[in-house]
C-alpha cells in the first residue's frame, strides 16, 4: 500500500514541476494592476467604519498584536537537557502556574449554568473578529474558509513562515498532523497560490488525521468533516493500520519513513485536539499526551531552518512548561499567539517556532522521546524534573501565562456583563469594531481572490459528511443545554437520552413500507475500475464506532444500547405495529422485476437465489411466476458493538457474493440478507452487486423477521460479474488468511492481528448513488434495532430473551480495552 501513496505524491509533483515552465511564461503577460483592481472590486462593504468609536482603531490593532515571545538570554543557560535526566522524575506542580488556573477555572465555572446554545449566539454577536469569516468567503473565494482557515492564514502573515531557502530554491514541502477537515492545507494553497514570493514555487504536502473512514474511531476524536480528505485522499497518510493515529509509535515511524522522498521537511503544523467538554477544567492536561506526540513528531521530520506550529491551550501544567522549555532549545524564535480570528474567551493559542537547530543536537533526547511514545506519554513521569529548567525560563513563561490569562478573564468577564444587558450604543460600537476587524483583516494579510480552478480539491468526489441532515454535526457530539445539563444527561439511562435526542419521535416511530420506498439503485454500474481496486489490511476491529455510510449520532445511540442491553435477537418478539414484508411479497416484486426487464422476448424460466432458512422461506413454492427459487443457508451473526465488522461475518458473505456470481445466469435474481452496510468491506460487496445487477432494493425489517435488511438484486449480467470474480477471489483469500493468522495468535497468547478493512477505494464507495442508498438502508436498520429496544414488552421480556449481566459485562469489557479510545 504504501507504493500506491508514494506514487501519488510523486505523480504530484512530476506535474508540478511540468507545468512550472509554463507558468514561468505566462508571469510576463500578468498586470498587477489588474491584479489589484480586481481585489478592490470585490472587497465587501462595511457599515460606517469611518463613523466609528475614536478608540476602535487603537483596540483593532491591538487584537493583532496577542503575541509574547520568549528571549533566551545570552551564555547558552537554556539547552537541551540530558536525556538521561528525561522521563525519569515525578510531575510538580508550579504553584503560581497553579494559582492561574484555579483562578480561571473559577471564571469558567460561572459558564456552567448556561445554555451553550445561547451562550455561542451571544459570544458570536461581541466576537470582534465575527465577521472576518463572512469577509474572506465574499473576496477570496476561500477554499474550506472556515475559523481554522483564517487563523492559520493570520499566522502565516504574522510570521516568516516559510523558510527562505524554501522559497530560493522553489520548493517547499510541509507536513500536516491532525489536519482534519484540512484549512491548514487550503490556507497555505491561498496564500502560496496568491503571494507573488510563492507563487510559482513547487510545493508538496502530506497531510495526517484520524481517518474518518476507519469504523473504530470515533467519538469526540475523529472529525468526520471528509470534504477536502475525500478528493485528495493520496495525499493523507493513515498508516499501517489505517487508522491514522499519529500516538502509534508504529505510525510516527511509518510517517517519517513515508515523508523520505521529500528532499526537505520545511514546515510541520499540528492543529489536533479532542472532545474535553466533559472535563474541562482539565483540558490541558487531557491533551499534554498528543501535544508531546506532535511535537516528537516535528522534531523527527522537521528540516533544519524549519518551522513548526503547534496548537495549545492553557500552559499551566508542568508538561506544558516541560514541552516549551525544549521547544526553545530546539528552535531559534519561539512564539505563543493568540490570533485575532481564535475567538478570545478560549484557552486556545498557537505555539510558533521558527528557525530549527536540527535533529543532531537533540537525537539523544528524541531517541528516548520516541521509545517511550504513546498515548501515555505525558502520563508517566515528567519529561524534565523542574531542577534543569532555569529560573530564566521559569520567570517568562510565567509572564506569558499570565498575559494570556489576563486576555481570557477579562472576555469572559465582559461576555458574562453583556449577557445581563447590553446597550443599543454598545452594540453599536461593537459592530463598528466588528466591521474594522473585517476590513483590517484584509488590507493587512492582502487577502486575495483565488479562482476555483486553483484550488486543492477538485470536488469530483462527493465527501460523505455531505449526507449529514442540515443543521447537525458532522459525527461530533452536539452540545446542547448547559454544562451542568449535559453532565446529569451522562447519569441518565440509554433510553432516557435516546428519548431527550432529536431522533426520539422518528425512533419511536413504526415501521412502514415507506422506508425503502423508491430507494433502489438502477445497474448495471460499468463505471468503476476494478483494475485500480486494491486491498487495505489493518488492525483488527475492536468495534465499529464509526462510519461514513450512517449518521454518527444514531450509531452512538445504537452503540450504548448494545453496550447495556444484551438480546437474544433470534428469539426477540418482533413489534405487532410495525410492517413486515412477507415472503410472498417481496418473491412476487422480484418476479414482476425480471419479466419487466425480460420484455417481451420469451427466456428460459430465471433462477432466484435465496439466502435463508427453509423455515422462513420453504412455505413458498419452489416457483414463483417465472421464478424457480433456489435456496442456500444465509451468514450467520452474532450482533454485537462490531456490526457487520465482524471478520467472520464478513468471510461468510463474500462467499455468499461469490458463489453467486458464479451460479447465477443472465436474468437471474438474488435475495440476500445483510446485517447492515456499516463498514467498507460491506459496502464495497454492495457495489460489486451493483455492478452486477440491473437494480438493487432493500426490504427492511426483512422477512424472517431477524434485524437487518433483505437486498432485493434483480437482472443477473455475467459478463460484468467475469470482471469481478478474480478479483473477489484475491479477497477472500486475504481474509481467510488473516482469520487463521488470528486464531494461531488467539491459541499461542493474546494479541490481535489484522483484518480486511476495505477493497474498493473509498471514491468509489462516495460516489453516484451508493452513499444514499446506504445512508437509508442503515437508517432503516439502526431505527428498527433501537425501535424493538425502546419497545416496553422487551423491557419486561423474560430472561431468554433480555439479560444484563454476562453479555453487558463482555461488552463493557470490549470498549475499556480497546486501544482505539486513546486516539485524539
Amino acid at each position: 500500500m504504501r507504493r500506491f501513496w508514494s506514487r501519488g505524491i510523486l505523480f504530484r509533483l512530476l506535474k508540478k514541476s511540468r507545468s512550472r515552465s509554463r507558468q514561468a511564461t505566462q508571469v510576463k503577460r500578468m498586470s498587477s494592476s489588474h491584479g489589484a483592481r480586481r481585489k478592490a472590486n470585490t472587497l465587501p462593504q462595511f457599515n460606517n467604519v469611518e463613523a466609528s468609536h475614536p478608540d476602535t482603531p487603537a483596540e483593532v490593532q491591538s487584537l493583532f498584536g496577542k503575541v509574547r515571545t520568549y528571549v533566551k538570554p545570552s551564555g547558552g543557560e537554556w539547552a537541551i537537557p540530558n536525556a538521561s535526566d528525561a522521563l525519569k522524575h515525578r510531575a510538580e506542580e508550579h504553584q503560581r502556574l497553579q494559582e492561574l488556573k484555579a483562578s480561571l477555572n473559577a471564571v469558567k465555572d460561572r459558564l456552567s449554568n448556561k445554555d451553550v446554545h445561547v451562550w455561542h449566539q451571544h459570544t458570536n454577536a461581541t466576537n470582534r473578529a465575527g465577521k472576518v469569516i463572512a469577509a474572506v468567503r465574499s473576496t477570496a473565494n476561500a477554499e474550506i474558509c472556515t475559523q481554522a482557515w483564517c487563523k492559520f492564514y493570520e499566522i502565516l502573515g504574522s510570521f516568516h513562515l516559510l523558510p527562505e531557502k524554501a522559497l530560493w530554491s522553489g520548493e517547499l514541502n510541509t507536513v500536516h498532523l491532525c489536519e482534519a477537515p484540512g484549512a491548514f492545507i487550503t490556507a497555505l494553497n491561498h496564500h502560496i497560490k496568491t503571494s507573488e514570493a510563492t507563487r510559482y514555487c513547487d510545493w508538496c504536502w502530506v497531510a495526517n488525521t484520524l481517518n474518518p473512514y476507519h469504523e473504530a474511531n470515533g467519538g469526540g476524536k475523529t472529525i468526520a468533516d471528509d470534504r477536502l480528505i475525500a478528493n485528495t485522499l493520496p495525499w493523507w497518510f493513515f498508516g499501517s493500520d489505517n487508522t491514522g493515529d499519529i500516538m502509534a509509535q508504529k505510525h510516527l515511524l511509518d510517517l517519517h519513513n513515508f515523508v523520505s522522498n521529500m528532499r526537505t521537511v520545511d514546515l510541520v503544523t499540528a492543529d489536533g485536539s479532542f472532545d474535553c467538554q466533559e472535563n474541562p477544567d482539565e483540558q490541558e492536561a487531557l491533551v499534554a499526551s498528543l501535544h508531546y506526540c506532535e511535537a516528537t513528531a516535528a522534531l523527527l521530520l522537521l528540516s533544519p531552518g524549519g518551522s513548526f506550529v503547534l496548537k495549545m491551550f492553557t500552559l499551566y501544567e508542568h508538561s506544558s512548561v516541560c514541552l516549551l522549555y525544549l521547544l526553545n532549545c530546539c528552535f531559534h524564535s519561539v512564539n505563543v499567539f493568540k490570533p485575532a480570528t481564535s475567538k478570545a474567551g478560549n484557552s486556545e493559542a498557537y505555539v510558533v517556532c521558527l528557525n530549527y537547530n536540527g535533529k543532531e543536537a537533540v537525537r539523544p533526547l528524541l531517541s528516548k522521546l520516541m521509545r517511550h511514545y504513546g498515548a501515555d506519554l505525558a502520563d508517566r513521569e515528567a519529561l524534565f524534573p523542574r531542577s534543569v529548567i532555569p529560573e530564566s525560563f521559569l520567570k517568562q513563561h510565567e509572564e506569558v501565562c499570565l498575559y494570556f490569562h489576563t486576555l481570557q478573564v477579562k472576555t469572559i468577564t465582559e461576555n458574562l456583563q453583556l449577557f445581563q444587558e447590553m446597550s443599543a450604543e454598545r452594540s453599536q460600537e461593537l459592530e463598528h469594531v466588528r466591521d474594522s476587524m473585517a476590513q483590517e483583516y484584509l488590507q493587512r494579510f492582502q487577502v486575495s481572490f483565488l479562482p476555483r480552478r486553483q484550488w486543492v480539491s477538485r470536488g469530483t468526489v462527493r465527501p460523505a459528511c455531505s449526507m449529514v441532515p442540515a443543521g447537525r454535526p458532522a459525527g461530533q457530539k452536539k452540545q446542547t443545554g448547559s454544562f451542568n445539563e449535559r453532565r446529569t444527561l451522562q447519569t441518565l439511562s440509554w433510553r432516557e437520552r435516546v428519548r431527550r435526542s432529536c431522533h426520539a419521535a422518528w425512533i419511536q416511530t413504526h415501521c412502514t413500507e415507506d422506508g425503502e420506498a423508491g430507494c433502489i439503485l438502477e445497474g448495471p454500474l460499468s463505471s468503476c475500475s476494478v483494475d485500480s481496486w486494491y486491498v487495505v489490511i489493518g488492525a483488527a476491529l475492536q468495534a465499529v464506532r464509526n462510519s461514513p455510510f450512517c449518521e454518527g449520532e444514531l450509531l452512538n445511540h445504537l452503540n450504548e444500547a448494545l453496550a447495556d442491553t444484551a438480546v437474544d435477537w433470534t428469539r426477540l418478539p418482533p413489534c405487532g405495529s410495525c410492517h413486515v414484508s412477507c415472503t410472498a411479497s417481496v418473491l412476487s416484486e422480484a418476479a414482476g422485476s425480471c419479466a419487466l426487464q425480460a420484455g417481451s422476448v420469451k427466456e428460459v424460466k430465471k433462477q432466484c437465489l435465496v439466502f435463508g432458512s427453509d423455515s422462513v422461506w420453504g412455505a413458498c413454492h419452489s416457483q414463483i411466476g417465472d421464478l424457480v427459487l433456489k435456496l442456500r443457508s444465509e451468514p450467520s451473526f452474532s450482533l454485537s458493538l462490531l456490526h457487520d465488522g465482524e471478520p467472520l461475518y464478513q468471510q461468510q458473505l463474500l462467499d455468499c457474493v461469490s458463489y453467486s456470481l458464479q451460479t447465477l445466469s443472465s436474468g437471474d435474481a438474488l435475495l440476500l440478507p445483510v446485517l447492515s452496510a456499516l463498514t467498507r468491506v460491506t459496502a464495497a460487496v454492495v457495489l460489486c452487486l451493483h455492478v452486477c445487477f440491473c437494480s438493487i432494493s432493500f426490504k427492511c425489517p426483512r422477512p424472517s423477521g431477524v434485524v437487518g435488511a433483505l437486498l432485493v438484486c434483480v437482472g443477473f449480467r455475467p459478463k460484468a460479474a467475469a470482471r469481478l470474480i478474480p478479483f473477489l477471489t484475491d479477497v477472500q483469500r486475504s481474509v481467510s488468511d488473516l482469520l487463521k493468522q488470528d486464531e494461531a495468535l488467539s491459541k499461542s497468547g493474546p494479541g490481535g492481528g489484522g483484518q480486511v478493512l476495505q477493497f474498493v477505494p473509498m471514491e468509489e464507495l462516495l460516489n453516484g448513488g451508493l452513499m444514499e442508498f446506504l445512508w437509508t438502508m442503515n437508517s432503516e436498520i439502526i431505527h428498527q434495532k433501537l425501535h424493538l429496544l425502546m419497545e416496553p414488552q422487551l423491557q419486561d421480556s423474560e430472561p431468554s430473551v433480555f439479560t444484563k449481566t454476562s453479555q453487558k459485562r463482555r461488552y463493557n469489557l470490549a470498549i475499556s480495552s480497546d486501544p482505539t479510545l486513546n486516539h485524539f
